[in-house]
Parts: C-alpha cells; sequence; structure tokens
C-alpha cells in the first residue's frame, strides 16, 4: 500500500464522514435556514473531499477533468440553490423567522 493509496482513503473517509454529518443535520435541525446551512456547506465539502479522492485513485486524465467539472458545477449551483430556497422560505413566513436577532430583509419602519 502506498502513500497515494493512504491520502486517498483518508480524503474518501473524511468525505463521508462530512457527508454523512449533512445527512443526519438534514434530519435533526430544527428550522429551515439551518437545514439550508447543513445541506451547503459540509455536504459541499464532503463531495470536495470525495472527489480529490477519487482523482487521486483514477489512471486517465479525462477522468480527472470530469471530476473537476463535477465538483465546479457544484460550487456554483449549491450556494444558489441555497440562497433561492432561503428567500423562498422568508417570503413564505415558514422557518424561525421569530427567531431571527437581525432581519435586514424586514421592510423599515
Amino acid at each position: 500500500m502506498s502513500a497515494l493509496d493512504v491520502v486517498s482513503a483518508v480524503l474518501l473517509l473524511a468525505g463521508v464522514l462530512f457527508s454523512v454529518v449533512a445527512g443526519i443535520g438534514l434530519v435533526r435541525l430544527p428550522d429551515v435556514f439551518s437545514r439550508m446551512h447543513a445541506a451547503t456547506k459540509p455536504a459541499t465539502l464532503g463531495l470536495l473531499l470525495i472527489l480529490l479522492g477519487t482523482a487521486l485513485r483514477v489512471d486517465s486524465g479525462g477522468d480527472v477533468a470530469k471530476l473537476v467539472l463535477v465538483g465546479a458545477f457544484t460550487f456554483l449551483t449549491a450556494p444558489v440553490g441555497a440562497h433561492v430556497l432561503g428567500r423562498s422560505a422568508y417570503r413564505s413566513g415558514v422557518g424561525g423567522l421569530d427567531e431571527l436577532v437581525v432581519d435586514e430583509l424586514r421592510d423599515p419602519q
């Protein structure tokens, strides 16, 4: 077993751990905004680690390019999706809106 195999295995296991934590957060967290955070940050980091670990294991440069594209599209679309989800939750009045300390989207009075 080479050092490259060990690094790849560590990256893959760390990515799986982050992805599992994100899945648990989606189920256990109380409101939309907390779940939105759990769906984007650890899941995206977990995917990045899995893609890095996989890129170390593949032989073809074309396969590595495809993995880079998957990572790039995920980093472009996950924040936008979370933003749209948060805005629609705010506008529909669901989630923990009464628990907000600072509400920058509320109309000034």
